[in-house]
Parts: C-alpha cells; structure tokens; sequence
C-alpha cells in the first residue's frame, strides 16, 4: 500500500455537492469553516469589544457597509445593474424610520422594519423607469437620486430641513444594538446568498448574460428585475432605518456619496461575485479608514495607493484568492 496526495475538495464534489453525503467529520469540517468564520466575527466581536465604544460603532458601521456591499455586488454581478444609489437607499430608509418614529410615535421594533418595506416599495417605484439602461447609464441616473433627495429636503425645508430630525428613540442597550444588527446582517447574507443559487438566481444570472433569450424564454425580464432592485432596495432601507435609530438622528448626511461609493471599493477589494467578497471588503476598509484617520490631509492618498495595489495585483479579489487557495489544500490518502 502506497500514499498519493489529492486535493480534498476533490473528493468531495465526486460523491456528491451536497453535504448530507460525506463520508467523515472531517470533510463537513472542511466545507463549513468558511462559514464558520463569518458567525464567530459577527457573533463573536460584540462580546470581544464590550470595553470599548469606540470600537463597537466601528463594528456596527462594518455591518452597514456589509449590507450595502452586498446589495451592489448582488445588483452589478448578478443582475447586471451597476447601482451607484446606495445613499439613496439608506436615506431613504433612514428618514421613514425617523418619521414613524418621531412623528407617528412608532416603537422602533416597530418603525424599522415598517421603515424597511415601505422604504424598498418606494426606491423601486422610483428606479423602475431606470430599468431599460444598462452599464454606465443606469450608475449615473442611481447616483443622482441621493443627491435629488437631498437638494429636496433643504430647498423645501422639510424632515427638519438642514438640522434633519431629532428625538429619535435608541436602542435600550448596546448589546441589543450589536446582536440585532449582527444577526439581522447574517442573516440577510445568506439569505441572498440562498437566492443567487436558487432557480431565481439562474434566471437573474441570464438576464445579466443574455436578456434576450430570457424575454425569448417567455420570462419578464423587466419582472426580475424589479424584483432583483426590490431585495437589494429592502436590504439598503433597513441599513438606513437601522442606522437613524443608532445616532438617534436623521438628516441629510444620510444621503453621503460614501455610502455608494465605498461599497463598490469594498466589493472591488474583497472579490465581487460572492456576496462574502463584498462583506471581507466591507471588514478590511472600515478599520482600515479608522486607523489611517491620524495621518490627516495623506489618509486619502494612502487609501487610494493601498486600493491601487489591491485591484493591481490581486483584480479577482482577495476572497477569490483565498478561496481558490483553499480548494487546493492536499491530503495523503492510501492507494
């Protein structure tokens, strides 16, 4: 009897994708410990961070910008929509939370997620009549709806114009606060992670790939769509609601280009095409901006050379990366 080495996840994906069929602990060991390291950081990390603050809105931010990363990087890789209306979504969540909540004296397990389905049904109706652009067209019309919302709000002096609203109700403690947004984010993220590799997820895919054999297939492609824009939309809502009731207030800077624009460098560094590149991309910048805050006016400079690099020689992504390195890991196995 001799040794040979073989890849392990070779072994694996002979028997069978899935993993009710696996012969031993150990291959079950290997397919889940990805997913294992994603519920310890987002479950883990509140507990790590209960003596520091600082640190914990940090974390709370990181789950924000995970969620709208992975609602671009569902939309552009997916759906073949390149979205640049992050900020729209979250303002407009945020302000529907503020309003239900300030206005209409809803609780807020009341207000968010009340904010968060009345917030998608409204960027939808918006952005259907987008949906018939492509590339390059479409980002510059979804980048343009923040900045309208915005103009609106302070031209009109409405939702408490400049000053924005206040009086907004928090959450009771800071551990409800980082359990209900880790685990809400967890579970958005495979949720759609769930959908991309459903029967819904193919016909979305092909609607990026090819639309007309879609339309060809008696399929309404505009219906994807809206759906597709609809999921990402609610995801982007409850952020915005999640985070009004987080500063206890609503205003105008709700509708910030950073929340459009650093999902995509996050997505870009991270890998696009997973969802879990979008969220490892989400985990690298966000601390990464905190700990370059005290190099002043060079921040920029080092975040765009660090980024540069990143896209330079790692362009599929650093999560791609890993995990094509993982999937070549090598056992002995007797012959």
């Amino acid at each position: 009897m001799g040794k040979r080495k073989e890849r392990i996840d070779r072994g694996i994906k002979v028997r069978a994708n899935s993993i009710y069929l696996l012969s031993s602990w150990e291959e079950i060991l290997y397919l889940l410990f990805p997913r294992l390291i994603i519920y310890l950081f987002f479950l883990g990390t509140p507990l790590i961070l209960y003596i520091s603050p600082y640190w914990q809105k940090v974390f709370l931010i990181i789950c924000i910008y995970s969620l709208l990363s992975i609602t671009f990087d569902f939309l552009a890789n997916y759906v073949g929509l390149v979205c640049l209306g992050g900020a729209f979504f979250v303002g407009v969540g945020g302000y529907f939370s503020g309003m239900l909540n300030s206005y209409l004296n809803f609780p807020i397990f009341l207000s968010i997620p009340l904010a968060t389905v009345l917030g998608a049904l409204f960027c939808t109706l918006l952005l259907i009549p987008t949906l018939s652009l492509r590339g390059v067209y479409f980002a510059i019309v979804t980048l343009m709806y923040p900045l309208l919302m915005k103009r609106l709000i302070e031209a009109l002096n409405i939702l408490g114009g400049t000053n924005g609203m206040v009086g907004i109700e928090g959450f009771s403690s800071n551990y409800t606060e980082l359990y209900s947004l880790a685990i809400f984010t967890l579970i958005f993220i495979f949720a759609l992670r769930r959908i991309t590799i459903s029967d819904m997820g193919l016909v979305i895919t092909a609607v990026k790939d090819n639309e007309q054999s879609v339309k060809a297939s008696g399929i309404s492609h505009v219906r994807i769509k809206i759906f597709a824009v609809f999921i990402s939309s609610l995801i982007g809502c409850f952020a915005g609601a999640f985070l009004t009731h987080m500063y206890m207030w609503a205003g105008l800077s709700l509708f910030a280009l950073d929340f459009s624009i650093i999902p995509i460098a996050a997505t870009v560094i991270g890998g696009g095409g997973s969802l879990f590149g979008a969220v490892l991309g989400s985990v690298i910048l966000v601390p990464l901006s905190e700990f370059l805050r005290d190099f002043g006016a060079l921040r920029i400079a080092i975040y765009s050379i660090i980024l540069t690099v990143v896209i330079v020689f790692k362009s599929e992504g650093i999560l791609n990366y890993l995990s094509r390195k993982y999937n070549q890991f090598e056992r002995w196995r007797e012959v």
